[in-house]
């Protein structure tokens, strides 16, 4: 217990107020900012010791994130578009670093949909959070790739393009942990976020987090009126830590599911819709399109499917992570060197 006076500390001994990062310097009331206090508040209560996390971002209102918490981190704002092949190298190098990756719908549906693609594919172990608006915050709110179509801009213009889908493409892709978000639910987003952490994989949150200066009036789908009155949330999401394995129960609505993460860590989930099930695949692309053709936006735990091994794991590394080993057990003797190229003369 912490003494009189003194901020409660976590299980390692820690004070929330290590989690935090630098003043943030966003619009006042932007969702991006609820998602840094959902971050802190998970790393928080998970006791996950600050410097042993990498951060990764990008570019743009969604990739300052970073800096706004877990100040003792190690952590890198990469270029446009290219955080996940720097999170992948990061995260062969060294994987006793818990990864996460902050981006936003820019950086990752536009010019970074081929990096994302990639990562979704080889389950590179990263907690990626897609911090999405619609809008292009900071070249002043044109349209991003994920504006649903017919979505009017605060000038009066209105989207013609069809959007991307980042959590159905990420389940078409393979990745096994995909949920969508709100950054105003706070309660919802911790709970997806201290899972993600225990995934053994691609964690992917698509959190709806409402731009206050561009996209915030009252025609856009992306506003925190719109979700706030169209939000279906699919069940009650609670995380389980280091809990025995359970028997795999059928539920009828309003009975719980527990589903085993990494290390014997379980997320529970109370069924409110009647027939959600997150492990079926096909039943996931069916909701997300059902949800898209009636302009709702389904919140929660959307599929889960813990059998893909990580990239880490496929690639056959060492136990040791690559950043700790002696350069002479990275690098190739003359010999064997010679040899190699010798079969290719």
């Amino acid at each position: 217990m912490s003494a009189p006076g003194k901020p409660k500390a976590n299980r390692i001994g820690l004070p929330r107020e290590a989690y935090t990062g630098g003043p943030s310097t966003l619009c006042p009331g932007c969702g991006h900012d609820s998602i840094t206090n959902e971050i802190v508040a998970a790393f928080f209560e998970l006791g996950i010791p600050p410097h042993r996390v990498a951060k990764f971002s990008g570019i743009g209102c969604s990739s300052k994130t970073p800096g706004y918490f877990l100040s003792r981190a190690q952590g890198l704002n990469g270029t446009h578009g290219r955080m996940p092949s720097v999170a992948t190298g990061a995260n062969l190098a060294n994987r006793a670093l818990k990864p996460i990756g902050v981006t936003g719908d820019g950086d990752t549906a536009s010019i970074g949909l081929g990096q994302f693609c990639h990562l979704l594919r080889r389950n590179v172990e990263l907690v990626y959070v897609i911090e999405n608006n619609g809008v292009y915050g900071l070249t002043k709110g044109q349209f991003s790739a994920t504006a649903d179509l017919g979505s009017e801009h605060k000038s009066g213009g209105v989207n013609q393009q069809t959007p991307i889908d980042c959590c159905r493409l990420a389940i078409e892709m393979g990745c096994g942990f995909v949920a969508r978000g709100f950054s105003a639910d706070r309660a919802q987003m911790v709970e997806l976020l201290k899972a993600a952490l225990n995934f053994p994989g691609t964690a992917l949150i698509d959190a709806i987090s409402p731009c206050v200066t561009f996209n915030n009036h009252p025609s856009s789908t992306k506003s925190y009126a719109y979700v706030k009155a169209h939000e279906i949330v699919l069940h009650e999401v609670g995380f389980v830590e280091d809990a025995a394995p359970l028997p795999d129960p059928k539920l009828a609505p309003g009975e719980t599911r527990e589903l085993e993460l990494h290390g014997g860590a379980r997320i529970r989930l109370k069924k409110l819709a009647a027939d959600y099930d997150p492990t079926r695949r096909l039943g996931a692309l069916q909701a997300l399109e059902e949800a898209e053709g009636g302009g709702a936006v389904l919140t929660g735990l959307l599929y889960f499917d813990a059998s893909r091994k990580p990239f880490a794991e496929q690639c056959r590394l060492v136990e040791t992570p690559l950043a700790g080993l002696p350069s002479e057990s990275l690098r190739l003797p003359r010999e064997a060197l010679n040899e190699i190229m010798a079969d290719l003369m």
